[in-house]
């Protein structure tokens, strides 16, 4: 209680909070190549949810306004600006908003996966292996044909790799989008 003699309240206290983790991301904004900053950015949002799981709740919410917030979202949107495939404020607002959204959703499946195995006890693997005579008969129907292929050829992917793949990407189709 003592902390409330500093901070109005626990919405300010979750601020301070938020921009503290952002001071981390910001550092890694100060790359030169747009491309560079961009995945820098992503990279270290990313491992910044990881480190502290309570920060992927808040992201995609009420926008964080503190200054390494804002540095934060200077630095990728300055970045983005100077991608190839990024004409004008309208494609701006769309490349953030492609680029935020995948890293958000990644961030909180990877987060509530972790959260989820600690939680249960249960990591993905035994998770799946528990649910395997079911599926086992729901895919033998035939009605799931592309299920089944993930399930029975897709391997089970690195989060780390994936998240890299799909952030390239989002990156290559910003890019490459043609001109309208």
């Amino acid at each position: 209680m003592r902390l409330y003699d500093y901070v109005l309240n626990r919405s300010e206290l979750l601020d301070l909070m938020v921009d503290v983790v952002y001071a981390r991301i910001a550092e890694a904004g100060q790359r030169s190549e747009w491309r560079a900053r961009v995945l820098a950015v992503a990279h270290a949002t990313r491992d910044a949810a990881l480190d502290h799981e309570w920060f992927s709740d808040l992201l995609g919410g009420r926008p964080h306004l503190g200054p390494h917030a804002l540095a934060v979202g200077e630095a990728t949107a300055a970045a983005l600006s100077q991608a190839p495939g990024v004409r004008g404020i309208d494609d701006l607002q769309r490349a953030l908003g492609a680029l935020n959204a995948f890293i958000i959703g990644a961030v909180r499946r990877e987060v509530t996966e972790r959260r989820t195995t600690r939680s249960t006890g249960t990591d993905e693997a035994a998770f799946q292996a528990s649910l395997g005579p079911y599926l086992t008969r729901m895919l033998k129907t035939g009605r799931y044909p592309t299920v089944a292929r993930l399930v029975i050829d897709g391997a089970h992917l690195n989060a780390e790799e994936t998240f890299d793949h799909n952030l390239t990407t989002v990156l290559d189709g910003i890019t490459s989008r043609p001109r309208t």
